[in-house]
């Protein structure tokens, strides 16, 4: 087994990557933030992502978060500190990597075990397959922080879902507790939170015992398939609004209720 880990932030913040049997795997570990991950991190996430395939052993990717957590998605408190400029482009580097990840040549399983929330859903959603404990969490509460889901983030919750389980997930902000994700499509599978990892690598090594070309001629054709929809968002589009975000962020970081203005 090969095992690399590369330390992010002077807090304990790392994201582990390991090779075995035809897997490689990357655990996403910040447990004292939930596993959130700052604009570094997120770039340091597709560097990884990116090297499992430099080596061709390499057959599935499986993506996890440390604990008993996935990922709380973008470090809400990080935003904060930081311009609503370096917000919109800490969001832009968020989606590369989701992207990157929904697009890698290879088969990708999210391996989730606790909350997935925002951009943590949505990095689970960029995966073929998603396999959750009976601790797993489900949700995209961006209504509460003034964040814009372009088509491109919305677009994966519809083709799972549908667009009005979408909406009303946005809506509410309501969180889906694991036999509901699984009900909905959101989850492929779902199992004991004891036999999470052992699920998911069994889960791996069947899908890298398929024909490579029969597995990677599916993803294309089904990638093609939901592509194949307009793209309605330019990039210019903002994913934080000017007035709600801010707002939205004090409201998180000070633990209240954010007071947003009616639009005119």
């Amino acid at each position: 087994m090969r095992v690399s880990t590369t330390r992010l932030e002077k807090e304990d913040a790392k994201i582990i990557y390991q090779e075995t049997a035809g897997l490689a795997i990357i655990t996403i570990s910040r447990p004292q933030a939930k596993n959130a991950l700052t604009a570094h991190m997120w770039d340091e996430l597709r560097i990884i992502a990116l090297q499992a395939l430099d080596n061709p052993k390499n057959k599935v990717l499986l993506i996890r978060g440390y604990g008993q957590q996935f990922t709380a998605g973008s470090d809400i408190k990080e935003f904060n500190s930081i311009s609503l400029e370096e917000s919109e482009e800490a969001f832009i580097h968020m989606e590369k990597t989701i992207s990157t990840i929904e697009h890698l040549p290879i088969p990708t399983i999210a391996v989730i075990n606790g909350p997935a929330m925002g951009a943590g859903l949505e990095l689970a959603l960029a995966c073929d397959i998603r396999v959750g404990s009976d601790k797993a969490k489900l949700g995209i509460p961006v209504g509460k922080l003034g964040i814009t889901l372009n088509n491109k983030f919305a677009a994966r919750l519809v083709n799972l879902v549908g667009p009005s389980m979408t909406k009303d997930l946005v809506y509410t902000g309501r969180l889906l507790k694991t036999d509901e994700a699984y009900r909905v499509g959101i989850l492929n599978y779902i199992t004991q939170e004891k036999d999470l990892d052992r699920y998911a690598i069994r889960l791996g090594k069947l899908v890298a015992s398929m024909s490579p070309a029969s597995v990677l001629a599916v993803k294309k054709s089904v990638q093609e398939c939901v592509d194949s929809a307009p793209v309605l968002w330019k990039s210019s589009t903002p994913f934080v609004d000017p007035h709600d975000f801010p707002e939205g962020v004090r409201a998180f970081v000070e633990k209240r209720t954010p007071q947003f203005k009616r639009l005119p």
